[in-house]
């Protein structure tokens, strides 16, 4: 398995809510690292399933991000549950 690169710069795309506003749509990061723990900690679940990170043109969507967040290689801290 390729070790994936969590330098890169990357895009947010968070899913639409359910009810009320939009809420917050895309926001660029630095880092790959950083997109995936705002994705993870900071979107609400209710908009996390249709959320899509891209990075160098390459889309990963909601149940790959949770995969690459919770990845061994993942070089954040993450919020404690």
């Amino acid at each position: 398995m390729t070790k994936f690169d969590y330098t890169s710069e990357a895009g947010l795309y968070a899913g639409k809510k359910l009810r009320g506003s939009s809420g917050l749509r895309y926001r660029r990061f630095e880092t790959v690292a950083e997109a995936l723990r705002f994705a993870m900690e900071t979107v609400p679940r209710s908009q996390q399933q249709g959320s899509i990170l891209e990075v160098d043109e390459v889309r990963f969507d909601h149940k790959q991000i949770r995969t690459l967040y919770e990845a061994h290689d993942y070089p954040l801290p993450r919020e404690a549950k």
